[in-house]
């Protein structure tokens, strides 16, 4: 069996992926940022041309590079975040070889995705927002598509998935706007200065949804989150029936995780 953990920032997603590592510690974990055979947050997604480029231009650190890369289909993905390195610019630099956030067209954002699913031979796997939260920000924020059409292409991520076994454990948040200043206090420097909400607040109000729709703030940014989840749990059921369970988050029994 291979899990999917999914939910809403703040929602617990990590506490739980960790306890299911303890209950099935032959599984391998895959966390945002980790070099993943389906999710691609937090790496740079890049051609091979582009990948020389890359190690001519930050030469310096070229083995480092070479150690969190990683080649499939024709294509190098380097998982630039864990690079530890005070080189000027490189992070920003890779940042923009992401696929997310509107870099890429909305057409081949598609054929990766649904290539990689198509191309994971794995089991036994647990999977943080692997299968949800990146891919739905995206078509919801950067390519301003209906919740009709984002299930619609769940639908081939189904068909891509065929007959793997796998579950999705989604955490439904009761309180959003209370796990959300729960993270801003908890990604905050020792000085008590926020480091991740003004930048969530940034991402959210410069998205082209949010242009669009004249909408800005904290208060938007909490109905964005509504809409998402119900729209996750909307795929849940009608894309992924029999194969998901919905736990309470932060208040789930650990005899409900399969």
């Amino acid at each position: 069996m291979n899990y999917f953990i999914e939910g809403l920032q703040g929602s617990g997603k990590s506490t739980l992926v960790q306890k299911l590592h303890e209950k099935y510690p032959n599984h391998s974990v895959f966390r945002e940022g980790d070099y993943s055979p389906v999710e691609l947050a937090w790496c740079a997604y890049v051609s091979k041309d582009e990948y020389e480029k890359i190690l001519e231009k930050y030469s310096g650190i070229k083995q480092e590079i070479i150690n969190k890369s990683h080649e499939e289909d024709g294509y190098k993905v380097i998982c630039y975040t864990q690079i530890i390195t005070d080189v000027p610019g490189f992070h920003k630099d890779l940042e923009q070889y992401e696929i997310y956030n509107g870099r890429v067209r909305a057409e081949n954002f598609r054929k990766t995705i649904l290539r990689r699913y198509n191309h994971w031979q794995g089991d036994e796997c647990i999977f943080e927002c692997s299968i949800f939260q990146n891919i739905v920000e995206d078509m919801i924020l950067f390519q301003n598509l209906s919740d009709d059409e984002i299930i619609a292409f769940y639908r081939e991520i189904k068909d891509a998935l065929g007959d793997r076994d796998y579950k999705i454990l989604y955490l439904e948040s009761e309180d959003i706007a209370g796990n959300i200043n729960t993270i801003r206090k908890e990604r905050s420097d020792d000085k008590g200065n926020e480091l991740w909400f003004p930048l969530m607040m940034n991402y959210f109000n410069e998205s082209p949804y949010a242009t669009k729709n004249k909408v800005s703030g904290e208060e938007a940014l909490l109905a964005h989150f509504k809409h998402r989840q119900e729209l996750e749990l909307r795929i849940c059921e009608e894309v992924f029936r029999a194969r998901y369970v919905v736990l309470k988050s932060k208040g789930y029994d650990e005899g409900e995780l399969i």
